[in-house]
């Protein structure tokens, strides 16, 4: 366990390790706009599609593991459990941009239709938009505002996390050794919060019958 003199500095280095890999696929991206060049292959905007959407992912799968990881090891993680959301958010709206701008330039027509008949679109769209609303929901104001609505609304997070890794698993058109390793990751957080659920009620009505 950390002292807390030494939070301050783990949370700058948390942020500078977490920005990362933004700042290093935003550096990309201004090279191959300014026609220099860039490892962004010979299809970019799908690379940065890619490369963004698995950063979604990872950080909405890090921040989920978060409350295991303090019930088995105690360690005090959860004043960093908002951070990472925040991150999820932030590769979340670069993926979400890149398809918007990058991708069909706010062609409204061919975006509504992809949606409607793309079910990885469909999927990914109602993924992002459970994550705006968890974003727009993250902090001290809305928290007081909604009280104990809050914690429930933000129970989306397992939602939110079943569509976006569906959605990466329907959009890979090969490999799919990454997508599956994200699913069987998902698939074990989500079985340990089903266990501590039951486990828990279990507890509960053993003392209601005593």
């Amino acid at each position: 366990m950390l002292a807390k003199k030494y939070r301050p500095w783990l949370r700058v280095f948390l942020h500078l390790l977490c920005a990362a890999p933004a700042v290093w696929i935003s550096h990309q991206i201004w090279l191959w706009l300014n026609f220099e060049p860039h490892i962004l292959t010979a299809n970019p905007i799908e690379y940065i599609t890619d490369f963004t959407g698995k950063w979604t992912i990872r950080f909405l799968l890090i921040t989920l593991s978060i409350t295991p990881l303090v019930k088995l090891t105690k360690w005090r993680l959860l004043i960093y459990r908002r951070l990472l959301g925040l991150y999820a958010f932030l590769y979340g709206l670069m993926h979400f941009l890149n398809y918007m701008v990058l991708d069909y330039f706010f062609d409204w027509t061919l975006i509504i239709e992809d949606v409607v008949e793309r079910k990885a679109i469909t999927f990914g769209m109602l993924a992002f938009a459970c994550l705006l609303i968890l974003a727009l929901t993250s902090f001290k104001f809305a928290v007081k505002k909604l009280g104990k609505r809050w914690q429930k609304l933000h129970r989306l997070i397992y939602l939110l996390t079943i569509l976006a890794v569906t959605h990466n698993y329907m959009m890979v058109k090969a490999d799919v050794l990454i997508p599956t390793i994200h699913a069987i990751i998902l698939a074990i957080l989500l079985s340990y919060r089903l266990y501590v659920y039951v486990k828990k009620n279990k507890t509960s009505n053993k003392k209601r019958i005593a």
